[in-house]
């Protein structure tokens, strides 16, 4: 009786010991972002242009809004930042100065930890004789509790630049990030009544 209690014992032991050695090697979201950059990484299944399309912009959206908050979390004035925020420009086609501030100036008055994006859709509209490529979407915003603080619908403006020497290949950069839609004015004139 007594072996069998010494077996038991410690076979409940050796399987305690296994499962707690068990842990899943999971990449955590810094190194995800860390790893990130402006290159393609969607899936080598076929797709069509426009799902392509799609799925590339939900993707930039989401690890530039990523990169935002893990920017804003930070000092802004060490070595990684300096990091972040170059990675963060490399979204864009041309950044300037005025490229974050309504991005950064809504994130901080908000205190928004982490952001989610849903619903995005891409659409273009035509201004004179330009077609112009735009992405509308929603983000949800949580603070550092995991808490949402609301359900927002934003816009960016995107283009795909072609590849030198290449026909098929393209590089996704946005032109405005929480642009406003453009807003089209009215051909008719407005008649002067007496």
């Amino acid at each position: 009786m007594k072996r069998i209690n010494n077996f038991l014992l410690f076979a409940m032991l050796l399987l305690a010991f296994i499962s707690c050695n068990d842990k899943k090697t999971e990449v955590s979201d810094l190194d995800k972002l860390r790893n990130s950059n402006n290159t393609k990484s969607y899936p080598a299944t076929q797709m069509d242009s426009a799902q392509v399309i799609n799925l590339i912009t939900k993707q930039k959206v989401q690890e530039l809004l990523d990169l935002s908050t893990l920017y804003l979390s930070g000092n802004r004035n060490t070595e990684i930042d300096t990091v972040i925020y170059s990675q963060m420009q490399s979204y864009f086609h041309k950044p300037d100065s005025l490229t974050f501030k309504r991005l950064f100036k809504e994130l901080d008055s908000l205190k928004v930890k982490s952001v989610k994006v849903n619903n995005l859709e891409v659409y273009k509209d035509f201004y004179k004789k330009d077609t112009l490529d735009f992405a509308k979407f929603t983000v949800e915003y949580f603070d550092n509790k995991n808490k949402s603080l609301g359900n927002f619908e934003k816009n960016a403006q995107y283009i795909l630049v072609s590849t030198p020497n290449t026909n098929k290949e393209f590089k996704f950069f946005f032109l405005d990030f929480y642009s406003k839609p453009l807003v089209k004015k009215d051909s008719t004139s407005v008649a002067v009544t007496k």
